[in-house]
């Protein structure tokens, strides 16, 4: 009896736990084009990152606050396939809203680059797109929270 309750906790776990869907070059426009309609903020991070780890419940408490207004959050994790594990745990611990990816390019730059020109690969980063699917603003770095709510309220 313990053993199959233990067995249906573990399990409750794993689905509990976010999934880190991957995202490549073409995934990523598919991911923008499926969020017509709403404005979008696409945040890329990484467990490693002191900053994203900072911002990341600042951002889901905005999402949450703008969600009935037409925006959504998307966040997509830069961490290493090995390290999935802890980045689904990071995202579950600060209750961030699916979907959620995990960047799978075969090619690093070329899909920075696909992403934004001028973007680096520097982490965070966030992207806010209009509800057409257009890029009308690029975040890089540490961001100004009421900033970044501004540009997105003008477009809700």
């Amino acid at each position: 009896m313990r053993r199959a309750l233990l067995l249906l906790a573990l399990i409750a776990f794993a689905a509990a736990a976010a999934e880190l869907k991957p995202v490549d070059e073409a995934g990523y426009a598919k991911v923008v084009a499926g969020a017509k309609g709403k404005v979008l903020l696409v945040n890329f991070w990484a467990t490693y990152c002191v900053p994203c780890r900072k911002e990341m419940p600042q951002l889901v408490a905005m999402e949450s606050r703008l969600r009935s207004q037409g925006f959504q959050l998307i966040t997509v994790t830069a961490d290493e396939p090995e390290q999935a594990k802890d980045a689904s745990a990071f995202l579950d611990k600060a209750k961030v809203p699916a979907p959620t990816y995990i960047k799978k390019a075969k090619d690093d730059d070329k899909f920075i680059g696909s992403v934004d020109s001028k973007w680096s690969g520097a982490l965070p980063a966030s992207f806010l797109y209009d509800r057409t699917g257009k890029k009308v603003r690029s975040f890089f770095g540490e961001v100004s929270l009421p900033e970044l709510e501004a540009a997105i309220k003008k477009l809700l």
